[in-house]
């Protein structure tokens, strides 16, 4: 049983690790990418909305930064991409058939 737990790990953290970036025709949208960085790499979505705001805390400073949900698709045989944005920086990229 250990054995073959240890014999997944390796893949959970590929798994981990797809949904962190989108491939794109022009580069690869990463985690921490600027907005503008990822529409010229990806181009313009097909839908973009403000989904709301969170605190962002820098040091002894705190602010409500804007936080927007991109959509890129369907793409590869139906796949769907969701862009979260904080910031205007990516912080998730999310993906789902259909």
């Amino acid at each position: 049983m250990k054995k073959s737990l240890l014999l997944c790990l390796p893949l959970w953290a590929i798994a981990a690790q797809s949904h962190a970036s989108l491939r794109c025709e022009n580069g690869i949208a990463s985690e921490g990418d600027r907005a503008v960085e990822v529409q010229t790499k990806c181009g313009t979505p097909v839908s973009s909305n403000v989904v709301g705001y969170v605190k962002d805390r820098t040091g002894n400073r705190t602010t409500e930064v804007e936080v927007q949900e991109w959509v890129y698709g369907p793409r590869e045989g139906g796949m769907m991409y969701f862009l979260r944005f904080e910031g205007g920086r990516l912080v998730r990229v999310d993906s789902k058939r259909g």
